[in-house]
Parts: C-alpha cells; structure tokens; sequence
C-alpha cells in the first residue's frame, strides 16, 4: 500500500513537521477521487503522496488535529470503506487493523464517512482551519479544503480560515537523501535511454523509432513510466516547445531536440539534449548550440542558496539577449524537480537540497533551427552540483556519442 522506497519513518516525520507548523490549527490533505482509467494511471494529490506514499487509495484524506485530547488521533489516515463488489473489478483493499497501521505508520486509521464528525469536533476545540492545498484562481472551482472549511465554519461559530498552502510545498521542495537518491537513479534512467536514441539517431529515422528506444532504455533501468510524455522533435518541430505527436521522420540536416525523463520510485528527472540527425552539427548549428550551452552554463553558475530562480532566469536570459536572440528565448530557465517533473515553488529563495532544472533555448522557425539543452541541478551548501552532468552535451562530446551509432553518418558543414 506504501511505498516503501521511501522509510515509512520518514513519511511519519514529515507528518509531524505539518502538524507541528500548524501550531493548533486544523488541516486536511485530500488524495483526490477517481476510478482506474481505461487508458493511462489515476495518480493522487502529490502532497498526499508526499505525506503518506499512499497512491492507490482514490477518496482517502489525513486529518491533522492537533488539539485532539487523544494524542493517537493528532493525524489521522482516512479511508474509503472496502467494498467486496467493486474490490474485484480495482483491487482488493486491506481492512483496518494493526497490519494496516503499522505499514503506513498511522496510528489511527479509520474509514472517511467518519471526517464530517471528526472535522467538526476539531473546529469547535481549535476554531482555526487551515488551507494547505493549493489556493485556486477565481475561474476554477475551490480548493477542496477551503470548500469544506466554509461549510463548516458555517455551523460552528467563531471559527478562522488562514493560508498555510505553502506549508507542504516548502517541505517538498528541500530533499531528503533517500529522495536525492531516487532522483539520481531516475537521471541515470534517462541517460541510458537517450544514449539507445544517440545509437538510433540517422537521417530517415521515425521520430517515433527514437522514443520508443528511449522508452526502451528507461525500462531497462527499471522505470515503469516516463516522468512526462517526452519530446522527440526534428527540423521544425525541434522549435515547438511541447511538440507531442513524435510521429516524423528524421531528415539529414536537421536537428533533434529530445526532452524527456525517467521516474524512478516516484521521482523524476527532466533532461534536454539537441542533437544534429547527420552527426555533425553545421557552423550555424553550432553557433547556436553554443550560445545555448554558454547561457546555460551562465545559469548553473548562478544558482546557490538565496537567489530566486528569477536570478538564474535573468544569468541565462542576458547571454542570449547579449546576442541579439531575446525574442527567441520563449520560455523560463526552469523549475523546481522532484515528486512531479514541475514540482511547487518556482519563485521561492533557493536552499540547499532543493533541485531545479536549467534549460535556456533558443527557437528559429525559419531556419528549423530549435536547441534546448537542460540539466538537474542540486543546490548545495556552498553552491550547486550538476547531477546529470554525465551525459554528452559540448558539441564535442555530442558528436563523439553520435559518432558511435553504427547508423550516423557525417554531411559536409554548411
């Protein structure tokens, strides 16, 4: 039920931190409702995850009570009552027992009819509630829990609802070693899948051949799902900052961008390597990729504990402005890495243990010239540390990765 990648410990610690922080007042953190889908995964709300290791429990909720008379009911697990009917067509659930407690580290779980009652016991002890989901735009519908809390401070008198949605985020956003671990193996993932792209790359191949390597290679490393759909894009479609279809073919003379990453027990990676279809980058190509690669150089450099990623931003941006690219720069420099490929917390000040991405680009429709290059990057003490600083990515050792498919072949430069 837990996933045990992660200590049931340390799931248990990051609770009382919530709790704790909370400083009395009365939390809820929803799994989010669903069904298995014919196609694709039902994934929770990842600060459930976060909290619990829980994903396979639609419906289920903890309950932080910090003003609970009973110690054992301070943070309670909610879930759905087991169904035998419908059991057997999702799968089979285990019932409430000290089993059940000890795996996921709950010392109360009880079954999700019950939060109603429990909610409005806290309320009237506490008369604080406090919204720890992320707070919605005034288009979309309410975050669950604050549309919960207005129902309840409607029938208990006197109570306060605050903002705490950054609470969890920025427990989220600092990684643990055993989360910088998994991180690592998901990065290494993806090196091997690109390398199976780099033994594919030729002119005349699908794009779709190259991502089913990738996917091929991730798997080889264990991974059960790509952290997001990758893109493999050629020519024209190496300018498309979200091109999906990954459906062409490869022509001499283009280049690729391939961005894509592995998951590994949960964790993402999120990696951008361009590579030149013939093998060899043209002068123009190069002159490009290696303003790309100076400004993300600029941006790594940049990142250390205190600056904002508007700072690493603005490192990245200057050299391309510099160079009389701006207006082709259509993106951020990058975002914050873990449990999700766009992980919470983009604006904050760096600290150490956080993870972001750095992946300036520049885009020429007109000439098909798209580069992107992206590495993860760990915020240390005393500066940063690239973690997927193995794979390729001078022109150098670009063309030298390439060099070694049996299919590459070198054009004359342009």
């Amino acid at each position: 039920m837990v996933d045990t990648s992660i200590p049931v410990s340390e799931y248990v610690a990051r609770r009382k931190k919530v709790l704790s922080s909370l400083k009395g007042a009365v939390g809820v953190v929803f799994a989010g409702d669903g069904a298995p889908p014919l196609r694709g995964e039902w994934f929770p709300n990842f600060d459930f995850v976060y909290l619990t290791g829980i994903r396979n429990e639609p419906g289920a909720c903890v309950l932080f009570d910090a003003s609970n008379p009973d110690p054992k009911k301070r943070i309670m697990l909610l879930l759905k009552p087991v169904d035998s009917e419908m059991d057997v067509w999702d799968g089979y659930r285990a019932t409430i027992g000290e089993a059940l407690r000890e795996s996921t580290g709950f010392e109360t779980v009880q079954r999700v009819y019950r939060l109603p009652l429990w909610l409005r016991e806290a309320a009237k002890r506490s008369k604080k509630l406090a919204c720890l989901h992320p707070l919605s735009v005034h288009t979309a519908p309410v975050s669950p829990d604050l549309k919960i809390f207005q129902e309840v401070s409607a029938r208990v008198p006197g109570c306060s609802i605050e903002d705490r949605s950054d609470l969890i985020t920025e427990l989220r956003m600092v990684k643990s070693s055993r989360e910088l671990k998994h991180m690592g193996d998901a990065i290494k993932a993806t090196h091997v899948g690109i390398e199976r792209v780099a033994e594919r790359i030729r002119p005349g191949v699908s794009e779709r051949d190259l991502h089913n390597a990738l996917i091929g290679g991730f798997n080889e490393m264990g991974a059960l799902r790509a952290a997001f759909n990758p893109i493999v894009g050629s020519g024209e479609r190496s300018t498309v900052l979200h091109y999906k279809e990954n459906d062409q073919i490869a022509e001499d003379g283009d280049l690729l961008v391939l961005d894509c990453g592995a998951e590994i027990n949960g964790y993402a990676s999120d990696i951008t390597r361009t590579f030149p279809v013939s093998g060899t980058f043209t002068d123009r190509q190069r002159e490009i990729y290696e303003l790309v690669l100076k400004a993300q150089n600029a941006a790594i450099k940049a990142v250390k504990p205190g600056v904002t990623m508007v700072d690493v931003d603005n490192a990245a941006r200057k050299v391309i402005t510099d160079a009389g690219y701006g207006d082709a720069f259509l993106h951020g420099t990058g975002h914050q890495l873990g449990l999700e490929t766009h992980d919470p917390g983009t604006l904050t000040k760096l600290k150490p243990g956080m993870v972001v991405t750095i992946e300036p680009g520049i885009y020429l429709r007109d000439e098909k010239i798209g580069v992107r290059i992206e590495d993860d990057i760990l915020v240390t003490r005393d500066g940063r540390k690239n973690m997927s600083s193995a794979i390729p990515k001078t022109v150098k050792d670009v063309e030298a990765l390439l060099a070694k498919s049996k299919g590459g072949s070198k054009s004359k430069k342009k």
